[in-house]
C-alpha cells in the first residue's frame, strides 16, 4: 500500500489500493509493451494478457469472456450501456433516486423521458412504483445499481429484473461497488448489461469493462479501429487489462474474507450509536464493508477533517465530485433530509483491519467529544 500503516485508510468506495497480485501483473505487462492487434509474437503475447484478463473479469460475474468488453471505467460502462440502448429503440428511461453521478447524469443527457423511481427509509427502491411506471407505453430502460456506493444498502435487482423482462424493456446493473465485494451473478440478477470497475476492487484506475447480455446490443460511442469486437475503438490498455484480470481473480477467491468486516462494521455501528449517531441503510442487506452513519450536527466535512487530522481516511458519500461535500442526495432520498448534511461513509477493503475499525471508532469519538465540549463552552 502506498500510504503509512500508520495512517488508516477506509475509504475503499472512493478507492482501493492496487492488490499486490495486480502491481505485479501491470509491471510484468509493462516490461513486454505491445499492440494487442499486431499479428507478430509479441502482439499476440499482448493480446493473450488481453483474453486471459477477460475470461477473469468474465469469471468474476459469471459470464463467458466473450460478454465483456474492455472500457476506460465505471464511466464509460454506464455511459455506453446507456447510449446502446438508446440506439436500440429505448423510448424512456427510468433510474433509481440513488443512483450514481455516472448514471444520473447520462440520462439526463441522452435527451429520452426520465423518470426517478424512489426509495424507502432503507434506501430500498419502490419496486410497486417500478411496476406501474413500466405499464406505460413505450420500451422502458431501467437502470438499477446493485449495491448503494454511500449506505451499502443491496438492491433487489432480481426482482426488478423480472418487472422489467414482462414488460420488454431492457435492465442496466451498476455492479462497480458490488464487484469483488459480494458475490455476483450476471445471470441469477437478469441483467441485459452490467458495469464494472477494476480500482473499485484492487486493481489500477483507468479501467472497466461492460458487460453485456443476449438481449443486448453495445453500439460503439467512439469510431476508429475494431478493437473489443468493434464495441471500443483505440488500441487497449494492455497493462491495466492484466492488472484488472489479476485483481478480479483475487477478488473472487477472497469473498469469505471480505464477509468478514461485516463483523467489524457493526461493532463500530454499536459504538456511535450509543453516541446518539445514526446508522444509515441498517436493518437491510448491506455490503459487508459498508458504513454510513450521520452524527446531527456534526457537519460531514468537519467529520472528514477531523478524521483525518488524526490519521484516519474516511469520506462523506460519493469520490466523484471534484472535492467537493455537500449534502448526501443519496440520504435526502431516504427521507433523511435532516442527516444528509452530516452523512460519513466509512468503507473497508482487501487490506484492512479490524484494528483500522477500532482505530476509526476511536478517532470519530474523540472529535465527537471535542466539537461537544467546544458547543458547551459557546452556551
Amino acid at each position: 500500500m502506498s500510504m503509512s500503516r500508520a495512517s488508516v485508510y477506509l475509504d475503499y468506495n472512493a478507492t482501493a489500493p492496487l492488490r499486490p497480485e495486480a502491481r505485479e501483473a501491470l509491471l510484468r505487462a509493462l516490461e513486454s509493451p505491445a499492440n494487442p492487434s499486431s499479428v507478430h509474437a509479441a502482439g499476440r503475447a499482448a493480446r493473450d494478457l488481453v483474453e486471459r484478463a477477460r475470461a477473469e473479469v468474465g469469471a468474476l460475474v459469471g459470464v463467458p469472456a466473450g460478454s465483456v468488453t474492455f472500457v476506460s471505467g465505471g464511466t464509460e460502462a454506464n455511459a455506453l450501456a446507456i447510449e446502446s440502448a438508446k440506439i436500440a429503440g429505448v423510448q424512456r428511461i427510468i433510474i433509481s433516486a440513488i443512483e450514481h453521478d455516472a448514471v444520473t447524469e447520462t440520462a439526463k443527457a441522452s435527451g429520452l423521458p426520465l423518470e426517478v423511481m424512489p426509495v424507502d427509509s432503507l434506501g430500498i427502491v419502490d419496486l410497486d412504483w417500478l411496476a406501474q411506471a413500466l405499464e406505460k407505453p413505450g420500451k422502458t430502460l431501467v437502470c438499477l445499481m446493485l449495491a448503494n456506493n454511500e449506505t451499502g444498502v443491496i438492491q433487489p435487482v432480481d426482482k426488478a429484473s423480472a418487472l422489467v423482462r414482462a414488460a420488454e424493456g431492457l435492465l442496466h446493473v451498476d455492479a462497480v461497488q458490488a464487484a469483488g465485494k459480494i458475490a455476483v451473478d450476471f445471470s441469477a440478477l437478469g441483467a441485459d448489461t452490467l458495469a464494472l470497475s477494476a480500482h473499485k476492487l484492487g486493481g489500477p484506475q483507468g479501467v472497466g469493462a461492460l458487460v453485456a447480455g443476449t438481449r443486448a446490443t453495445v453500439s460503439r460511442r467512439q469510431h476508429g479501429g475494431g478493437q473489443e469486437r468493434g464495441r471500443r475503438a483505440g488500441t487497449e490498455n494492455v497493462a491495466g487489462i492484466a492488472s484488472f484480470g489479476a485483481a478480479a481473480r483475487v477478488a473472487r477467491d477472497s469473498l469469505a474474507s471480505m464477509a468478514e468486516q461485516a463483523h467489524w462494521r457493526d461493532a463500530l455501528a454499536q459504538r456511535l450509536k450509543a453516541q446518539g449517531a445514526v446508522v444509515l441503510g441498517e436493518g437491510a442487506d448491506r455490503l459487508p464493508q459498508t458504513l454510513c452513519f450521520a452524527g446531527e450536527g456534526f457537519g460531514s466535512e468537519v467529520q472528514v477533517m477531523n478524521m483525518d487530522l488524526a490519521g484516519v481516511m474516511v469520506s462523506a458519500g460519493s469520490a466523484c465530485s471534484s472535492g467537493k461535500v455537500k449534502a448526501s442526495r443519496v440520504v435526502e432520498a431516504m427521507g433523511r433530509s435532516d442527516l444528509a448534511p452530516f452523512a460519513l461513509r466509512v468503507s473497508g477493503g482487501w487490506a484492512s483491519t479490524e484494528d483500522d475499525w477500532n482505530k476509526c471508532g476511536d478517532a470519530w469519538l474523540a472529535a465527537w467529544k471535542r466539537i461537544g465540549a467546544r458547543r458547551r463552552e459557546v452556551a
